[in-house]
């Protein structure tokens, strides 16, 4: 096994998703992206198969040609340990534009600052900043 890769489907706006990630996480890349061409089995343009990296963690993602009754959910999620009070408040307040928090930040006694949100995507974050030691 060469290794374990998180996959995310998306229905119509892998891309932007991607874009938008890449964007607000430093460090962070899309690395390739395969579109559906005229004719096949998905609508033209949208992601067959797309790779990003964020901080150096492998993503795969792609548009569903299949329209699901599912969706992400909250049990799944990413976490990002942010290394300051302003990077968490910069992060946490661009991933919520136009997505729903979870648990809005504070503190709750596992970390200085902590907070929980569902992207505009859908795709759910959780964001933490350690106690310092």
């Amino acid at each position: 096994m060469a290794q374990v890769t998180p996959f995310l489907m998306f229905q119509g706006n892998a891309e932007k998703a991607m874009n938008f990630y890449t964007l607000h996480i430093a460090d962070s890349a899309i690395t390739s992206i395969v579109r559906y061409g005229a004719n096949e089995a998905g609508v033209e343009g949208t992601v067959v198969r797309a790779a990003f990296e964020l901080k150096g963690q492998k993503f795969m993602c792609n548009d569903s040609n299949v329209k699901h009754g599912f969706d992400f959910t909250p049990s799944y999620s990413m976490f990002i340990t942010c290394d300051s009070e302003e990077e968490i408040d910069i992060l946490f307040a661009a991933f919520m534009q136009g997505g729903s928090e979870l648990m809005p930040l504070g503190s709750y006694g596992f970390s200085r600052k902590f907070g929980w949100l569902v992207d505009q995507f859908g795709v759910s974050w959780q964001f933490t900043l350690p106690f310092v030691e």
